[in-house]
């Protein structure tokens, strides 16, 4: 079953983000057995030829690979999907025109505007044909939805035709509300809410990062009825592991 497939079905996948651009780590983490993995260009200097690389390594695992946009941009959704990803993550969706902008970019006419070109994706020109009905059958978009404007839009922006789910990005949206990081605050709890309420009515697959790895946080976010759910990220992973680990050695001396 595709990703795109589970997403509809509304089935439980794990995920997870990079922001250190090595194809290693990529495959590292692909080896690991997540059922997904962002590519972060957004907040991260990786760049596009490192998005490529990163995107052969977990290829060659077989695992699908999303990349975050630096912004809603047709030229660079349409780079990134030449590359072979799997499909896109796409800040800051506040309106419906924001989502359609998005998703037609992702297909050829006459569903959307991206223009055609040789890649990667294409097997360099000789599965053109192929990916095209890979594309229509299995491409991923995920809209984000990380400010206050975009909660108060969600039902027309789940409504467009080629959004596969949403993923919520909750830092950015309480710095919308007036409260950066205090994830606790009601007006954030609610904000939350209605953008998961929203995600159940159009029956469009639920995202959030628990971006420290924290199981009882993920185990929470699992039982609140989110489904695309990203675990940690590479950084954060090392970091807490590390710390973790030398803090039980200098127990033991």
């Amino acid at each position: 079953m595709s990703l795109k497939q589970k997403l509809k079905a509304n089935e439980t996948t794990i995920g997870s983000w990079i922001t250190l651009g090595h194809s290693a780590i990529a495959e590292i983490m692909a080896r690991a057995g997540f059922d997904w993995l962002v590519i972060d260009m957004e907040h991260s200097v990786i760049s596009l030829p490192e998005t490529q690389e990163m995107i052969q390594a977990i290829d060659s695992v077989g695992v699908p690979s999303i990349v975050r946009l630096t912004s809603n941009d047709e030229y660079l959704i349409k780079q990134v999907m030449d590359s072979g990803a799997h499909g896109i993550m796409v800040p800051l969706v506040n309106s419906s025109a924001d989502a359609k902008k998005a998703v037609s970019s992702v297909y050829y006419p006459p569903r959307g505007k991206r223009g055609v070109g040789l890649a990667r994706a294409h097997g360099y020109g000789a599965n053109f044909s192929n990916y095209c009905n890979w594309l229509d059958q299995s491409a991923v978009v995920i809209v984000m939805i990380e400010h206050i404007d975009g909660v108060n839009a969600i039902d027309e922006i789940l409504a467009v035709d080629g959004v596969d789910g949403y993923m919520i990005g909750p830092y950015d949206l309480s710095s919308s509300i007036g409260v950066p990081g205090s994830f606790e605050d009601p007006h954030v709890i609610d904000a939350i809410n209605r953008i998961r309420e929203g995600g159940e009515k159009a029956c469009k697959a639920g995202g959030i990062h628990v971006v420290d790895p924290d199981l009882k946080m993920i185990g929470n976010r699992i039982e609140e009825g989110f489904s695309f759910i990203g675990y940690g990220m590479d950084i954060r992973i090392l970091d807490t592991l590390c710390r973790e680990h030398l803090h039980k050695i200098r127990e033991l001396k």
